[in-house]
């Protein structure tokens, strides 16, 4: 039986169980899911046992726990290691659903719930391409490891201790990974780089009690004032970060790699319709593909305080807040870019205001080399199913564990992603397009035969 035929054949049950899957609301960032992750991580446990897969571990940790599986029976073919995450975003907010986060629908070819595109939905592709050749063959042409964690959205705090106390055991010649998207629908792409990550809350300070703006204004320091007046501070008129020392490690775009951009094509007059913008906006003398895949960026995320209720109050705020992150990319190390913007906001505060800073996330920039076979194999897969050859890209997302694992295990990282950038991961209406479910269905399948 040919493996389109045994997919179709496979493919209402499939998704059934997916869809139990997506029903558990493993939401890793609030407490009160706590036992819905640990659910969502037994669910896995099972799956990979009805896969076929065997010495099937749950690993605790501080926080949510590891999951770990392998199918060890191909002596001198190459070993892969498979990861993935059963964690899923918050909902919120819950009124902008057309139907409920956790009971999964099928609409017009989509798969519809919290966690159908990120991650589960393509944390199963592998699983069940795996299935399918155990099942068709009776054996794995390659050796299998897999290592699924429940904390990825909230910066898989305790997955790096667990890389490094079980390196042996998860010793791969490459990771395969599925969290990130194809270009557009019908045009596949393997990232070979995605920008690190710095956050920081930034909070600011001046009288003991908000006064009154007609009995103080103009005489006494305003907190929104000078935090505005703060954070304009942060970027020259031509976008560029005006923090000193902040792009140490930034490396220049060498005429190949802006080559590799121009490929994919994007219409920025396109893309500035489908945003309802007028205009783009970002650092001078890049294209919109070159700023969020290859440079790096310092943005506000939320910046608040005063009154926010309806009318007017006519008051002097004492305090007002910030928050901040910025993308890294090349050899910027995350503290030292901390380190840089706090001086800087403590170096520009008004007079009368005092600032403080609390340094929360750091992950380093992950970059892998596109001429390596395996990463071309994969490539080639796509090729195959998709009916063109995947494209190189590098993304502008984070996914801090990836440096991790190959700076760990000393293996190259092959980002094979079947979603797509419009499929509103974590927001409302989160889904995955079925046709990219059943194509890398095929598109595992052919690369684990290739390798």
């Amino acid at each position: 039986m040919s493996y389109e035929t045994y997919f179709q054949n496979q493919r209402e049950a499939q998704l059934e169980e997916l869809k139990q899957w997506l029903a558990i609301p493993s939401i890793s960032a609030l407490s009160d899911h706590k036992e819905d992750v640990l659910k969502a991580a037994h669910f896995l446990l099972d799956t990979l046992k009805r896969a076929g897969l065997e010495n099937i571990e749950l690993h605790p940790t501080a926080g949510h726990p590891v999951i770990y599986a392998d199918y060890l029976h191909a002596p001198g073919r190459p070993t892969i290691l498979v990861y993935g995450h059963y964690d899923v975003q918050p909902v919120d907010p819950l009124n902008l659903w057309t139907t409920p986060p956790f009971e999964p629908e099928i609409r017009d070819g989509k798969l519809y719930a919290r966690g159908a595109t990120d991650d589960k939905g393509q944390v199963f592709i592998h699983i069940k391409a795996i299935e399918a050749i155990l099942k068709q063959e009776g054996s794995l042409p390659v050796n299998i490891k897999v290592c699924i964690e429940g904390e990825e959205e909230i910066g898989s705090k305790h997955l790096p201790p667990f890389l490094e106390a079980n390196k042996e055991k998860l010793a791969a010649d490459a990771v395969l990974v599925s969290d990130t998207a194809l270009l557009e629908r019908g045009r596949p792409a393997i990232c070979t780089g995605l920008r690190g990550l710095a956050s920081l809350e930034v909070s600011v300070n001046t009288a003991a009690t908000d006064l009154h703006s007609g009995s103080f204004g103009g005489g006494v320091p305003n907190a929104l004032h000078a935090m505005v007046s703060l954070m304009a501070s942060l970027h020259d008129d031509k976008g560029r970060v005006a923090v000193e020392g902040f792009y140490e490690g930034v490396p220049e775009l060498s005429p190949l790699l802006r080559g590799e951009f121009a490929k994919q094509g994007v219409n920025e007059d396109t893309l500035k319709a489908n945003l309802g913008l007028e205009s783009l906006y970002g650092e001078e003398g890049y294209s919109f593909v070159e700023r969020v895949g290859a440079r790096p960026t310092l943005e506000l995320n939320g910046v608040y305080g005063g009154f926010q209720g309806e009318g007017s109050k006519t008051v002097i705020p004492k305090e007002a807040h910030a928050k901040i992150t910025c993308r890294l990319v090349g050899d910027q190390d995350p503290q030292h870019i901390l380190d840089a913007v706090e001086a800087h906001l403590k170096a520009n505060i008004q007079t009368g205001a005092k600032v403080k800073v609390v340094q929360m996330e750091k992950a380093r920039a992950f970059n892998s080399d596109p001429t390596n076979p395996i990463l071309q194999t994969a490539a080639d897969a796509y090729g195959k199913v998709y009916g063109t050859r995947a494209l190189f890209t590098k993304d502008g997302g984070s996914i801090p564990i990836m440096e991790s694992f190959a700076r760990v295990l000393e293996a190259p990282v092959v980002l094979m992603g079947f979603g797509l950038d419009d499929e509103n991961l974590h927001a409302p209406d989160e889904h995955f397009n079925l046709e990219n479910f059943d194509k890398g269905l095929l598109t595992v399948v052919e690369f684990l035969k290739s390798v």
